[in-house]
């Protein structure tokens, strides 16, 4: 794990990169089937040096979580 202080620490494997002007979205699947999607900038992406297999850590600290339903 990351030394943070955000607690919701997921490790996992990249499986997708999707590169666009300004921002990169990358998936990373947290445990079977689970997938996390985060968007960084493309600079962070470059130097993080990410490719699909490797191993990275999904970081997630928010504020609020909304919750919805259908009609």
């Amino acid at each position: 794990m990351l030394r943070l202080s955000a607690r919701n620490q997921f490790p996992g494997v990249i499986t997708g990169i999707r590169k666009g002007v300004t921002t990169t979205h990358v998936t990373i699947e947290v445990a079977p089937s689970v997938i996390v999607t985060a968007a960084i900038t493309n600079e962070s992406a470059e130097e993080l040096g990410l490719a699909i297999g490797g191993q990275a850590v999904a970081v997630i600290k928010a504020s609020d979580v909304m919750v919805g339903t259908q009609a």
